[in-house]
């Protein structure tokens, strides 16, 4: 029986028990271990048939303990090389399963980078060929020594060994290039699939994951990739459901101004996010008389909303049995202060009520800042002032009513939150009481929506590319 034969029978036996070792060893395991472990297994069993044969030759033949090595060194080589090129397949696979089911694995536990990859490749490569020349070599001189000295013996060992150095070289870097090639093409597959994934994500198309089919710096990149989206996918929800939200609460506010006679009125909400804390209402109280209310809960945004949507609903419950501010707003605070004492939450409130045919005005100022009154006659500005703790502190707190008897045609009355004089521009400069007496005046002949749309548009421009740090509200009425 031939060298040749031996070695493929050795090799066949060791396939025969290959094939169930793969499905226990290699198929059980989880997707991103799977190509180290086909590795594994053929390096494993081509060490295995290169035992097998050696310890054939050696009994059946009485093979010299060299030649057992060499064969046992050519199979580990082999080994070594079908097992790289046999995981870079598995690898493939795996990363085109992933890609093709839309399947996401978890990202990988340990890096294995691919400059260790690279190292190790490298350096058993180096060790292999090392070995290999210098067991070639040293057979050689041996061989050589044992021959003829004659010109033309001389000659044919140095072609012999020439060829056999060139083949091994051959056969060698043919084993390499193709490692190179296929690891080439699994580079491309991951890199590619990013990049794709990469391009829907800049175009809004969340749909898709990268797959984590390997555990170096491509498996890593992929898993903050995936987490990413997964950010972005959360962060789109959210902005929806803040949407949603804004929606909801826009359609709390007044859908339009009031029509009272005698009375010209208009109110804006400028939030400083999707929702705020801002609130403002207008009531048609008995007698004829006109309920304008203007408020602002603690915080910003959705808290601070849901905050408002409760005091609303509070006073729009309450307001069935109106009978004059003060007991309104009482009850309205009992019923704050019951839900929100224990959140720390709290609300301003300036509630007025205004009688067109007795010229009277009513109020009550729960924490919030005082309205400006501004008589156009005199050119005067004074405040409806007055003492009142915020809503949701006190669940006993009764409030105090005050009142103010006659105008002229055409004064004006201003109630606003504090997000319009504190508004602050690129300098850190605030807007101030100033500038908006001064808007009012400047302004006074003008309707109660233009005087609101100077006043809006006076603060925007104030305020410049800073950011908008509260919410803004005011409702502007004109006495006619």
């Amino acid at each position: 029986m031939t060298l040749g034969v031996i070695i493929l029978v050795s090799f066949l036996v060791a396939l025969t028990l290959r094939i169930p070792m793969e499905r226990r060893y290699v198929r059980t395991a989880p997707e991103i271990a799977q190509p180290r472990r086909t590795f594994i297994l053929e390096l494993a069993f081509s060490l295995f048939a290169g035992v097998l044969g050696s310890v054939y030759n050696s009994i059946a033949h009485g093979f010299p303990v060299y030649s057992a090595v060499s064969l046992l060194v050519g199979c580990t080589v082999s080994g070594f090389f079908i097992g790289l090129d046999s995981a870079l397949a598995r690898e493939r696979q795996v990363i085109r399963q992933a890609m093709s089911r839309d399947h996401t694995l978890a990202p990988p536990k340990r890096l294995f980078s691919t400059t260790r990859k690279f190292s190790f490749v490298a350096l058993v490569t180096t060790l292999f060929i090392s070995v290999v020349l210098i067991m070639v070599f040293t057979r050689d001189i041996v061989w050589l020594t044992g021959i003829g000295q004659d010109e033309a013996s001389i000659i044919d060992a140095q072609l012999s060994v020439t060829y056999e150095i060139f083949f091994i070289m051959a056969v060698l870097t043919v084993l390499v290039v193709n490692l190179i090639i296929s690891y080439s093409n699994n580079l491309k597959l991951l890199f590619n699939n990013e990049t794709k994934i990469l391009e829907m994500v800049t175009q809004g198309d969340l749909s898709r994951k990268v797959p984590v089919a390997t555990s170096d710096e491509f498996g890593v990149i992929a898993g903050h990739t995936n987490n990413m989206i997964d950010g972005l996918r959360h962060r789109i929800q959210l902005v929806g459901a803040l949407k949603l939200a804004e929606e909801v609460q826009q359609n709390l506010l007044p859908q339009g101004n009031p029509q009272f006679e005698g009375l010209d009125i208009t109110g804006t909400s400028m939030y400083c996010d999707e929702t705020g804390g801002d609130y403002y209402d207008y009531f048609h109280l008995p007698q004829d008389r006109c309920g304008i209310v203007v408020a602002d809960a603690s915080g910003h945004g959705v808290g601070a909303a849901m905050h408002m949507t409760t005091v609303r609903a509070f006073l729009h419950f309450g307001i069935k049995d109106y009978d004059s501010p003060a007991p309104l707003l009482s009850d309205v605070n009992k019923y704050v202060t019951r839900d929100s004492s224990r959140t720390g939450r709290f609300m301003s409130m300036f509630f007025l009520e205004i009688d067109p045919k007795n010229q009277i005005l009513k109020w009550v100022r729960a924490g919030h800042d005082a309205a400006l009154f501004y008589d156009r006659a005199g050119k005067t500005f004074a405040e409806l002032n007055g003492n009142g703790m915020v809503l949701g502190v006190d669940e006993a707190y009764r409030y105090e009513e005050f009142s103010r008897q006659g105008w002229q045609a055409g004064d004006i009355i201003l109630i606003g939150t504090d997000g319009i004089h504190e508004t602050r521009n690129e300098d850190d400069q605030m807007f101030g009481q100033q500038r908006l007496q001064e808007i009012i005046q400047r302004h006074a002949a003008a309707d109660a929506k233009d005087i609101n749309s100077h006043i809006i548009d006076t603060v925007r421009e104030f305020r410049g590319k800073a950011p908008q740090e509260d919410d803004v509200t005011l409702v502007v009425i004109k006495l006619l």
